[in-house]
């Protein structure tokens, strides 16, 4: 059985630059009340591309979260109104700096559904061209590229830890 909760009141205890945090009182159905702290976050894009000799584009940058760096797809958050679709080219330009002729998307999900609503778009890009990057101030990348068979290898061992990216690994085994 599958009980519904009904917001009672919500409050916003802090609002940042990529998400905002609340605190809402929540009514369960014969339960009583409780407290549901949520993280509000607009959504992200991570893009899968692979080159036309099955090599994965990756990029490694340090995460503060987790205090270490991480190889991940190439990723970032949607602009407020942004079709995701547009926002994955965009990302995967600036961050690597490949054009992808095409460009489709495999899966979407919620990075964290017990505390966050940031759902997540998942996209396979291929067909690349080679450019220049254009990151953020802020953004130092490494990008490599790996064999397919590897960058699935990296997932079972471990070796790649981001969920997004292991995701999209795993969904490529499907894709292709």
């Amino acid at each position: 059985m599958v009980l519904e909760e009904r917001t009672i009141k919500s409050d916003k205890i802090y609002t940042g630059k990529i998400l905002t945090l609340r605190v809402d009182t929540v009514e369960i159905d014969g339960q009583g009340y409780s407290k549901r702290e949520i993280v509000e976050h607009g959504g992200a894009v991570g893009i899968l591309a692979i080159t036309d000799d099955k090599k994965v584009v990756l990029v490694k940058q340090y995460r503060k979260a987790v205090e270490k760096p991480l190889i991940e797809i190439p990723a970032g958050k949607l602009e407020i109104g942004e079709n995701p679709k547009e926002c994955a080219l965009r990302e995967l330009k600036e961050e690597t700096g490949y054009d992808a002729e095409n460009i489709k998307l495999i899966h979407k999900f919620y990075s964290s559904a017990g505390f966050s609503n940031e759902q997540l778009f998942l996209y396979l890009a291929t067909g690349l061209t080679e450019g220049e990057t254009n990151l953020d101030d802020d953004e130092f990348i490494d990008v490599s590229l790996v064999d397919l068979e590897e960058a699935y290898d990296m997932v079972l061992n471990n070796n790649i830890e981001d969920s997004k990216t292991t995701i999209a690994i795993l969904m490529a085994k499907n894709c292709l």
